[in-house]
This record gives C-alpha cells, sequence and structure tokens, in this order.
C-alpha cells in the first residue's frame, strides 16, 4: 500500500487520471466520474475542482478565493485541505507535496 502524501499548504493537487467534471442535466448538477463510481458536488465543490488545476498550491487557491470573495484566507484554506484530503482518500485527486 502506496503511502499517503500530507496535505498541506504547499500540496498542488488535480484531478486523476480518467476522472472527470461533468454537469448532468437530468439532476441539474455537476458530478465528479471516475471509472465506476460518481460523486454530485455541489456549487463550492465544483469551484475546488476547478481550481486544482496541477499547478498552482493549495495556499495560491485560497488567496485566491479570498480576495474574489472577501472571505479569511485562514478558514478557506481549511476548508480547501480538507476537501483535498477528503476526494485525494478517493482516489479523485493526484497530489504532489
Amino acid at each position: 500500500m502506496s503511502e499517503a502524501i500530507a496535505v498541506t499548504p504547499q500540496t498542488v493537487a488535480k484531478l486523476a487520471r480518467g476522472v472527470r467534471l461533468r454537469e448532468d442535466p437530468v439532476r441539474g448538477q455537476n458530478v465528479l466520474l471516475a471509472p465506476e463510481r460518481a460523486l454530485a458536488l455541489d456549487e463550492i465543490a465544483v469551484m475546488i475542482v476547478n481550481a486544482l488545476d496541477g499547478e498552482r498550491s493549495l495556499d495560491a487557491i485560497a488567496e485566491d478565493f479570498s480576495a474574489r470573495f472577501e472571505a479569511p484566507k485562514d478558514e478557506i484554506l481549511a476548508d480547501v485541505i480538507a476537501f483535498v484530503e477528503e476526494f485525494s482518500k478517493r482516489r479523485m485527486l493526484e497530489l504532489k507535496s
């Protein structure tokens, strides 16, 4: 079993190979599709997934969201890290630290 990468503000993440973000017109929501599974996402989760470009750190993404939504960066960063931890456990994301 491979060791999990610790998710930190310097972590860079992107969708794992074979995982796609798609709109489900029947349900009227966005879905993260992976081989043999799908997860419905809320609006905030879609924004996070779209920001995970494999280039920017989670800290840079939180900085951007903080400026865009005039919200505390520390709170946003904690939420983004929690999201990335959960979705990487589900093998939906690839991480680099």
